[in-house]
């Protein structure tokens, strides 16, 4: 059953119960109301006939009238016909004899000495053919109202769906090829509209995030491709001319073109835990100031570099020991790969946060590229003036582990360290422990 069904029976259904209701409440309020009307006209006709007494008083057809003494006996003109009713201070509904229908009874006391009591009756056929005229009326009128009812539910609540329907329908033939195409969009102010504005976010999002994924995977496949081909040079280079390699050689070639793929394919796969919210980290106590004096005692024993760790003091996080080795090995990497003589290390604590810095004195990195270096495979080879740039990896695994340690990255800006590259600052949260 459809919403614009349901919503048209729970209408038509409230409504009818509420007529239904209310033409009883109606009816009965009708009825009370004119038959309190008869019994005071014929308390008055009473009251008339008592204060007019001694003398005879005969009935009409519209009213009955019988006087009656204090013993109870009938003493009107036909003293033999039975008491039509005992009202007393109250009106009494009763059907006399000889007669089809009710009458309405009240009695008044003569004034004369004995007490006499003159009854007064009247028909109640008008109360009734008045009732019974309005609940024909209702039961005519009601089947209409609820026809109406219905017939306007159903219109409004159709024009009310046409956009969820026309909503529905887009989606429905919106592809993974064309995620560019958006719902059509009414208000803004109402549900449905706030719904598909909700709707084109939701497929803003899923078309920024296939776009990314596809070109992820181009990147990737780019990236694998060289050390694939370079293996596969050096093997053909050695099968074609044996003379011209020697098998240590080949060996060699293979083993680091196949290291090169390894760390690729590691980087990769972190990144795919990231972007499926499953890089979950042991929490634990880490010395990071011991972390930084173990990568800049590589950097000094790997490069001709200057290491500069004198503004390096204590900084305790809670994190995994490995990802923060992983993370600063890529800093001190990409400072390497750029710095002219001299990098800089620097760690501290400010306002509950482990500041880490990593600057280097090579040519910097332009203002409108730093936030788009921690995207991946993003290289600024043109700016950094380097040929070897990596696999453009690096520093987006640097943005992720940060994000899973609850921190922040950010190039701090160039020359922000006394020396004239670029400065990469990390803020995580201090450890209590």
């Amino acid at each position: 059953m459809t919403v614009r069904v349901r919503v048209t029976l729970a209408a038509v259904l409230v409504v009818g119960l509420a007529l239904v209701a209310g033409a009883l409440v109606l009816v009965a309020l009708l009825s009370s109301a004119l038959t309190d009307q008869v019994c005071a006209n014929a308390r008055e006709r009473a009251a008339q006939l008592a204060s007019s007494l001694p003398g005879t008083r005969v009935s009409t057809p519209g009213e009955l009238v019988q006087l009656v003494d204090a013993s109870g006996k009938v003493i009107d003109a036909a003293p033999d016909v039975r008491r039509y009713a005992d009202p007393g201070a109250r009106c009494v509904k009763a059907e006399p004899a000889g007669y089809n229908e009710d009458f309405l009874f009240a009695a008044a006391i003569a004034q004369q000495p004995g007490g006499a009591q003159v009854i007064v009756g009247r028909p109640l056929v008008d109360v009734l053919d008045s009732t019974r005229f309005v609940t024909r009326v209702l039961l005519v009128g009601m089947p209409l109202i609820l026809l109406v009812v219905g017939g306007v539910a159903w219109t409004v609540t159709g024009r009310t769906l046409a956009p969820v329907t026309a909503i529905r329908r887009e989606v429905d033939e919106i592809s993974a090829a064309e995620l560019h195409r958006r719902v059509p969009t009414v208000h803004d102010r109402d549900e449905i509209g706030r719904l598909a504005a909700t709707m084109n976010r939701m497929l803003d999002r899923l078309e920024q995030a296939q776009d990314s994924q596809r070109r992820f995977v181009s990147d990737a496949s780019h990236e694998l491709r060289s050390p694939i081909a370079s293996i596969r040079q050096h093997v053909e280079v050695a099968l074609t001319h044996p003379d011209r390699s020697s098998l240590q050689e080949l060996a060699g070639t293979v083993q680091a073109e196949n290291l090169r793929m390894q760390r690729l394919v590691d980087d990769l796969l972190l990144l795919a835990r990231a972007d499926e919210q499953d890089l979950h980290l042991p929490k634990l106590p880490v010395d990071l100031d011991d972390l930084v004096f173990d990568q800049a005692h590589r950097l000094r024993t790997a490069t001709n570099f200057e290491i500069d760790t004198s503004a390096v003091s204590a900084g305790r996080v809670l994190g995994d020991d490995t990802s923060l080795r992983r993370m600063l090995h890529n800093l001190t990497e990409n400072a390497s790969r750029y710095a002219d003589k001299r990098i800089a290390l620097t760690l501290g604590e400010s306002n509950g946060e482990v500041v880490l810095t990593v600057a280097d004195d090579g040519p910097g990195i332009p203002s409108a590229d730093r936030e788009r270096i921690f995207e991946r495979f993003v290289r600024l080879a043109t700016a950094r003036g380097r040929e070897d740039g990596g696999s453009g990896l690096g520093l987006a695994i640097v943005a992720e582990i940060v994000k899973a340690h609850g921190g922040r990255v950010e190039v701090a800006g160039n020359g922000a360290a006394a020396l004239d590259g670029a400065v990469i600052e990390i803020r995580l949260p201090a450890s209590d422990a």
